[in-house]
């Protein structure tokens, strides 16, 4: 449905995801989220599209950082539980150690919504379909394979074992890409803690063990970009290499597509969008409205400068275009989830 050019942008994004929090009986007046890594540019933006949506609708969103310490994310939930806040909102920084809060918060009836990762017991979570976004960046780096790099496939996979949802864009991303590469093959599997001092360094170790590989994959934008400055420590031309990234998390990997020669592919997660969505369904859980587990937020393939499809950029800052996003559907149903992963 076109939208008159004069709708507010955050308006605009509301109608898009469908979303009724802003015509809702009751409001929460005070939602506590606990992030795990405030520092990161895909939550700093997370955290933009939170507090902006709490500011339309009249919501306090206070944010504390866990900074990857559990005992800390632990602490700062039961924080916001002793407060009283309306809703608790966590991006867990493990799965288990959130299992907890959840019963805390139950019992305080406080509801919670997840951010990014499944906990067991959880009423819902707000995040991407994680093998289906690493999927179709594998099936982008196939075609690009197959026309760029002989047909050959050898992936460096900058990986983080830790959680579910990035071991899931991994196998999602060898699957993909084997649809049009079915040799293709994993030459190292590296846990690289999803930032970039740990990426760079465990792949300066493997590189440095065998370097016969093509394509850089990173679970995130820290991980790639930790993959990719490791290939370039070494000396190595990026001449018959792709770096394939995932996040489209701030401004880092707009400056990487514009000026790595082999940083090609990128899977956009928007997480501009993924605060709006939390905020709604956080609204939504203090009306006792119906919601799903799983609430998708959508993602999007990029190659090249299709990055300005989405998001306008001045050199310093760069603005979301909610149209753009706004027209991505969601698919009803992720092609794999976590309990894939035990079976």
């Amino acid at each position: 449905m076109h939208r008159s050019k004069s709708i507010l942008l955050a308006s605009a994004a509301m109608l898009a995801m469908g979303a009724t929090a802003a015509h809702a009986e009751n409001m929460p007046k005070h939602i506590g989220y606990v992030t795990n890594y405030a520092t990161h540019e895909w939550y700093q933006n997370v955290i933009k599209g939170m507090k902006a949506h709490g500011k339309e609708l009249g919501i306090e969103v206070e944010v504390q950082d866990a900074n990857l310490d559990i005992a800390k994310q632990v602490a700062a939930a039961e924080d916001f539980i002793a407060k009283g806040v309306d809703v608790l909102i966590i991006t867990p920084v493990n799965e288990e150690g959130v299992v907890p809060l959840l019963r805390q918060a139950k019992a305080a009836n406080i509801p919670v919504v997840l951010e990014g990762n499944p906990v067991k017991g959880m009423t819902t979570m707000v995040a991407i379909c994680d093998y289906d976004t690493g999927y179709f960046s594998g099936v982008e780096a196939g075609k690009y394979a197959k026309e760029k790099l002989g047909g050959v496939a050898k992936v460096m996979n900058v990986g983080l074992p830790l959680l579910s949802a990035t071991v899931l864009r991994s196998h999602g991303f060898m699957d993909g890409l084997k649809t049009i590469i079915p040799d293709a093959v994993m030459v190292h599997d590296l846990d690289g803690g999803g930032n970039p001092d740990r990426a760079l360094e465990v792949s300066s170790a493997a590189l440095a063990k065998n370097s016969d590989i093509n394509i850089i994959y990173g679970i995130n934008d820290s991980s790639s970009l930790g993959g990719l400055q490791a290939w370039k420590a070494a000396g190595k031309s990026q001449d018959g290499l792709l770096t394939v990234g995932t996040g489209g998390e701030g401004l880092a990997f707009i400056n990487a597509m514009q000026n790595e020669p082999s940083y090609r592919i990128e899977a956009a997660m928007f997480p501009e969008k993924e605060g709006f969505t939390t905020i709604d369904a956080a609204v939504k859980l203090f009306n006792s409205e119906q919601v799903p587990e799983h609430i998708v937020s959508p993602t999007a393939p990029m190659s090249g400068d299709d990055w300005k499809k989405y998001y306008d950029y001045d050199g310093k800052t760069r603005a979301i275009k909610w149209d753009a996003v706004n027209a991505l559907q969601p698919p009803a149903k992720c092609m794999k989830t976590s309990a894939d992963l035990k079976k």
